[in-house]
């Protein structure tokens, strides 16, 4: 190759570089043969692109027919020779011979187109399908006969293809050469100078094609000639040319056309036989000529393979003279090839969160059918987030359309269906799978907007109360849910000593044992939290209801149970049936029927006298208050309520059955005097066994102890005003039904007593109402509702009640 030739190529490949650069694309120029590892060109430069980049975006080379005859060095950036170029084998004749592929970039996809240009280099010498040509002519064949020669091949292509022809000796024939429309030579020997068949009966000519290629390069053939008698007529082609029209695909035996040709001479010399001359290039393969002229097609035609032939006949008669003629056969475009759909590049899977024309796969789309035959279009399955766009000649991509979601669909199987504009048109269909991979965008979920659970009182700490499940539609970490209390207060103290959750279950759990009695409910909130990053949290409210447990004993009100005096409730003996003793009050701290009271006796000095009302706990009497009845009248009166099992308590209440106040004192009296008088000599006895000098001594200092306690004890009783006893407080729940308090009768009593009980007198009236004695085991009564005042001198014509030197009053607090 030349110098000029070099430089001018040069030239070339710079232009091209700057065109293609500019546009995003870029061309080379290569000759062909080129050894293995030859450096194609700098295709990072050239592009515009960082070493990295290539790296990252794991940068690789796209053939449609996967052949690479280039490789990508990603270290270098450059384009290297990986296989041997034959631009014959690869292009055969036609021109320009290029490689076409694309060079693809990942993260984010990029497309780059490269076409590098085969440049022809001489290395093929022309060549003939025989090695010798034989030829029978007349010596009386006429001065200018033509006889036509096989042509010579050559792969090569341009100046390095074949150029000329050469005959040697040319004593009696030149050669005749004539462009062709597809611009090859027609080859003729033309008779120059008569034969003789005496002279020379054979002749033997050399043939020689030579390239234009440097250094030259040559093929011949040898051509023998046979001088036969005299054949002078030569045949005669009707035509110089045939044309014919057949579609690809058309079966074997078709008829492509016919020839003829005609012969003046008579007899042997008249008769004409056909060849196809052209047999080197494939021609005789797919067509032959019968007896008679007619082309039979015997092979297959591809109109993708090739649009059109050029059949060389010739007609020979048996004196050997001949006419050429040509068959130009057009091959027509039939409907024959599916698209052929390509994958490129494909991502597996996507985030969920991509944004529309996020590109997923690119394609690329081949039809050889020509015209409406190659159009093609192609579409995708609806009803998916995915949209498929042309970048570019026969290449798609196919994108993202709108949001996606995996909580919705997290698999996709993609279906690219493309079909061309024949008749029938014909279609191909691709099916990609793409993953959609979980982003956290979706807050845990409570299966119920607010929970709601009870539990009973005086539970076990660390109970289980209950569960509560929150569920996240996204998928592995994002969906692991985990529970935690949201801080708060309850009465002041914080929520995490009442009842904690289980991070993984969220089963609730009692932290400490529960009293009712103490706080009834109570709320708080729990927050569920996923694994994603950064997490996502929902809350739901989580009522805890107490129950109630029968842990509380009914507490006595009324009346009151004390130790150091005596309580008695007076009953005049001319009570009437269902006459109100008193009530007896309680109550129980419990709720619900656990807190329902019901009142019984269990012990009562007269059963037929006295009954107690089961729900109002009234004693009242159920039969007339005779003589005979006994004054002193004791009653145990229980008190249950309806829990499982049942608590009750017990209260004792003493009556006494009397119409005079002295009547009853003095049953009451004597009892609290021998009562006194049993627990001294008790206690004397004792001390007697121990010491009996000592007990002298402590029995005389007691007995002076106890008259001077008792005679301050009456001066002061006489001077001060007193405190009337409190009357017992009854909640709101229980107040008294049919009357305004728990007593219904007041009763008022006028006591005066002195040393001698026969001067003792008592004033009793009776309004409508009952009184209440109180009575201390020292002897000392008290009055409710009665002045002191009045105690004292309420009659002053009463001699039992003068105070006099003879005697000393005693004065008893009488509790109303």
């Amino acid at each position: 190759m030349s110098d000029t030739t070099i430089v001018s190529q040069v030239f070339l490949f710079a232009l091209l570089l700057f065109f293609c650069a500019v546009h995003g694309q870029v061309s080379y120029s290569i000759p062909e043969e080129m050894s293995k590892g030859s450096l194609v060109g700098n295709i990072a430069q050239d592009l515009g692109l960082d070493l990295k980049r290539l790296k990252s975006g794991k940068a690789r080379i796209y053939t449609e027919d996967k052949t690479e005859y280039i490789e990508l060095n990603k270290d270098r950036g450059v384009l290297l020779i990986k296989e041997r170029i034959d631009r014959e084998m690869l292009c055969g004749q036609r021109t320009p011979c290029a490689l076409h592929f694309q060079i693809i970039l990942e993260n984010p996809m990029e497309l780059y187109s490269i076409n590098v240009e085969i440049t022809d280099i001489n290395d093929n010498p022309p060549s003939f399908k025989k090695n010798e040509i034989k030829f029978k002519i007349s010596e009386s064949a006429v001065t200018g006969s033509k006889f036509v020669l096989d042509k010579a091949l050559d792969l090569d292509i341009g100046t390095n293809g074949l150029q000329s022809y050469t005959l040697k000796p040319t004593d009696n024939f030149v050669l005749k050469l004539h462009s062709q429309a597809d611009g090859s030579k027609k080859v003729e020997m033309v008779l120059q100078k008569q034969l003789d068949r005496e002279k020379e009966e054979n002749m033997s000519l050399l043939l020689t094609a030579i390239d234009g290629g440097e250094p030259l390069m040559s093929g011949t053939v040898q051509i023998y000639i046979t001088v036969l008698d005299i054949n002078d007529n030569a045949p005669v082609f009707t035509k110089a040319v045939y044309k014919s029209v057949i579609p690809e695909n058309s079966q074997k035996g078709t008829l492509v056309t016919s020839v003829s040709a005609s012969d003046a001479d008579k007899g042997s010399n008249g008769e004409v036989s056909y060849f196809i001359s052209n047999s080197h290039d494939g021609v005789s393969e797919l067509f032959h000529i019968e007896e008679n002229g007619d082309i039979i097609l015997v092979g297959e035609l591809d109109y993708e393979t090739a649009k059109y032939y050029q059949i060389d006949i010739e007609a020979v008669d048996k004196g050997g003279l001949s006419d050429s003629s040509k068959i130009i056969v057009d091959v027509t475009d039939v409907n024959d090839n599916s698209p052929v759909i390509t994958i490129m590049s494909q991502s597996t899977s996507v985030n969920e969160d991509s944004p529309p024309a996020t590109v997923i796969a690119m394609i690329s789309v081949n039809d050889p059918d020509s015209d409406t035959n190659g159009e093609v279009h192609c579409d995708m399955n609806g009803n998916i987030p995915f949209a498929i766009k042309s970048t570019s000649n026969g290449f798609y991509s196919i994108v993202t359309d709108s949001a996606l979601d995996r909580e919705t669909d997290s698999e996709y199987n993609i279906t690219v269906s493309c079909s061309d504009e024949g008749v029938p048109s014909l279609s191909s269909s691709l099916t990609l799978t793409l993953q959609i991979t979980d982003v956290n965008d979706n807050a845990p979920l409570f299966e119920k907007s607010s929970y709601e659970a009870s539990v009973a009182e005086n539970n076990s700490p660390g109970v289980s109360i209950f569960a509560v499940r929150a569920v996240d539609a996204d998928w592995r970490q994002n969906a692991r849910v985990s529970y935690v209390l949201d801080e708060g207060m309850i009465n002041g103290v914080a929520i995490s000593s009442y009842v904690s959750v289980n991070a993984e279950s969220g089963v609730i759990h009692a932290v400490r044992s529960f009293d009712y009695e103490q706080i009834k409910d109570f709320q708080f909130r729990v927050k569920a939290q996923d694994g994603g990053s950064p997490p996502l949290t929902s809350n739901v409210s989580v009522k805890i209801v107490l129950q109630d447990q029968n842990d509380n004993a009914p507490q006595v009100l009324y009346p009151v149970q004390t130790s150091g005096s005596l309580v008695a409730e007076i009953v005049p003996r001319s009570a009437d049936v269902g006459y109100l003793v008193t009530k007896v009050v309680a109550v129980d701290v419990d709720s619900g029927q656990n807190a329902w009271l019901s009142y019984r006796l269990v012990k009562v000095t007269d059963r037929a006298l006295f009954e107690v009302g089961a729900q109002n706990g009234e004693v009242r009497t159920i039969r007339q208050v005779t003589d005979k009845d006994a004054v002193k009248q004791k009653l145990t009166v229980i008190v249950e309520d309806n829990g499982q099992p049942s608590r009750s308590a017990t209260v004792n209440v003493n009556v006494a059955v009397a119409d005079s106040f002295p009547e009853m004192l003095s049953e009451f009296t004597d009892f609290t005097h021998d009562k006194e008088y049993n627990d001294t000599l008790t206690f004397y006895l004792v001390l007697a066994l121990a010491v009996v000098s000592f007990l002298l001594i402590v029995s005389l200092i007691a007995i002076l102890s106890v008259k001077c306690y008792r005679w301050k004890r009456d001066r002061m009783f006489y001077k001060s005003n007193g405190h009337l006893p409190v009357i017992p407080y009854y909640p709101p729940h229980y107040a008294d039904v049919g009357g305004t308090g728990t007593l219904q009768h007041v009763y008022n009593y006028e006591v005066c007593r002195t040393t001698d009980s026969r001067k003792s007198d008592l004033k009793y009236s009776r309004p409508s109402s009952q009184s209440i004695i109180s009575l201390d085991t020292n002897g000392t009564l008290s009055l409710r509702n009665a002045h002191r005042e009045k105690l004292v001198m309420e009659d002053p014509d009463d001699q039992n009640c003068k105070r006099t030197d003879s005697y000393s009053p005693s004065f008893y607090r009488l509790s109303i």
